[in-house]
């Protein structure tokens, strides 16, 4: 009875999710990834999370460049957009979602070298990280501070709209 009522949950979620919206670059909606190990000695290693980018090759430090390179707009947060987990995380998705832009995210509370790597590349210590056409913006401080001002209404008018 339960998994059943678990299934019509998930279900309802996904089918409630406009199919017309893009996933764009590395936008994460809806679902919570949880990286936890489970201490059960029955648990096999290829149930285990695996770092990806370890075993690609690729460093923490190139994701971020080509993230802020390929994103028009891109934040790096505590949760996700449809799910902030932090009300400065949830004030810069209100402030940037009312441009109507793409809006591409990372959740940083799933991997700490993550969160690290994005500190490095921008020399700014605290989360949510705003990037706009490859530069670094600020934090929701700032960016309600330019909504304000209008100054990002200027810095996204080149932007095309989600479709």
């Amino acid at each position: 009875m339960a998994a059943a009522y678990l299934s019509n949950i998930l279900f309802k979620g996904i089918a409630s999710r406009s199919l017309s919206t893009p996933l764009t670059g590395s936008c994460y909606y809806g679902m919570r990834y949880l990286n936890t190990v489970s201490n059960d000695p029955d648990t096999h290693d290829d149930f285990k999370p695996a770092n990806k980018h370890e075993s690609s090759g690729i460093s923490l430090a190139d994701v971020v460049e080509k993230d802020v390179k390929d994103n028009p707009v891109m934040i790096y947060m505590k949760g996700v957009p449809d799910f902030p987990q932090c009300g400065f995380s949830s004030l810069a998705v209100r402030v940037l979602k009312h441009y109507d832009v793409p809006l591409s995210a990372r959740n940083i509370l799933e991997d700490p070298e993550l969160k690290s790597a994005v500190k490095a590349f921008s020399h700014w210590p605290t989360f949510p990280q705003i990037f706009i056409k490859g530069e670094f913006v600020g934090g929701s401080d700032i960016i309600l501070n330019m909504h304000q001002n209008g100054e990002l209404k200027e810095k996204l008018k080149d932007i095309k709209s989600k479709q």
